[in-house]
């Protein structure tokens, strides 16, 4: 297995899993968004996703150096032509990400090599998007509790090496065996390119003759008011754009059933709802996300537990997202009360397998 670096990708999953379990907004005109002035960073997202979407949830961060996690909003447009019919999965097992002293594991990113210290690999953290004039930059730093030292690393070998008052930084992947928050590294390589991931597509198949362009009222009170009372059974709406994003395309509005009968709920639901529809089975519940989300959040304050970042259920509603350090047995035993089959781990160091 090579080393991964997958920040990108993970930024772009967290980016849509901000308000999947939030009504939706009003259909945009896509077609002008996107021939229009786009943000690059989501370029990646557009060109790679498998469904036409906008959705999001909460997402928690932990800032570089900060006291406490914050949280705030975002966005992301995914498009696509070919949804498909899928089936609730609580997902692999993370045990295959489990680390333990003496087991050979890769790293992907950046290196810091303060004078008079090791060298440490410094996993993907939030940082304030500043510019600073040239000279006027901060010294790259990393928080102890998530700093990796790294035993044998060749730093002349370094990607876009830089000196910043007097800090050497630069970029690369490195294998060797995992010790005590440190890794003897036995190969060095440049830096892994991330490759972004395909968005969830429709869960639900086009009804006979496909779907039409028909309005909806996802956004009415009578709609908000019946999908917010049963919050402990639902996730969603998520709004998908399955025949692609121009003006005039169908929009269907996915809501996903994680307790209780389904076609009981899509009976009760199209009394109140108008519009293109797709119901389909989930793994948690908007409750199930949000107790999910606090508790991985509480966790953050123990940093020796090295966890960054506690995402939402993505557009699928499946397990939460949680980026973190490493996933070693003290991390696990943290997360077990919370429910191993309902999050996700994404750690920066990863076994070689």
């Amino acid at each position: 297995m090579n080393p991964t670096d997958e920040v990108d990708d993970l930024l772009t999953r967290a980016g849509v899993r901000w308000r999947a379990d939030q009504p939706s907004a009003p259909e945009p005109d896509l077609e002008r968004m996107l021939g229009g002035r786009r943000n690059r960073a989501w370029v990646p997202a557009l060109a790679a996703a498998s469904v036409a979407a906008i959705a999001a949830a909460a997402l928690t961060v932990l800032p570089e150096g900060g006291p406490e996690p914050t949280a705030g909003p975002s966005q992301s447009v995914a498009q696509s032509n070919q949804p498909e019919a899928r089936t609730v999965q609580s997902g692999s097992s993370n045990d295959d990400l489990l680390i333990r002293p003496g087991d050979k594991v890769q790293v992907s990113g950046d290196v810091i090599a303060v004078p008079g210290k090791a060298p440490v690999f410094c996993p993907p953290l939030a940082k304030p998007a500043i510019g600073y004039p040239p000279g006027k930059e901060p010294a790259p730093s990393c928080p102890d509790t998530l700093a990796v030292t790294l035993k044998g690393v060749n730093l002349d070998r370094l990607t876009d090496p830089k000196m910043i008052k007097g800090v050497r930084t630069g970029r690369a992947a490195v294998i060797g065996l995992w010790g005590d928050r440190s890794i003897d590294v036995q190969e060095q390589k440049a830096p892994v390119v991330p490759v972004s991931k395909p968005l969830a597509p429709l869960p639900c198949p086009p009804p006979a003759g496909g779907w039409v362009s028909k309005p909806s009222n996802i956004n009415s009170p009578a709609v908000v008011d019946f999908l917010a009372a049963r919050a402990d059974q639902i996730y969603g709406p998520v709004t998908y754009y399955p025949n692609g994003s121009s003006r005039g395309a169908p929009v269907v509005m996915m809501v996903g059933v994680a307790h209780g009968d389904l076609e009981a709920f899509r009976t009760a639901f199209e009394k109140v709802y108008e519009g293109n529809l797709c119901v389909a089975p989930v793994l948690l519940s908007r409750t199930d996300t949000d107790r999910v989300n606090q508790q991985v959040g509480d966790l953050m304050s123990q940093r020796e537990l090295g966890i960054t970042m506690s995402g939402g259920s993505g557009l699928d509603g499946g397990r939460v997202l949680v980026q973190l350090l490493a996933y070693t047995e003290q991390v696990k035993a943290a997360l077990t009360p919370v429910g191993l089959d309902m999050v996700e781990v994404a750690p920066a160091v990863r076994p070689v397998k």
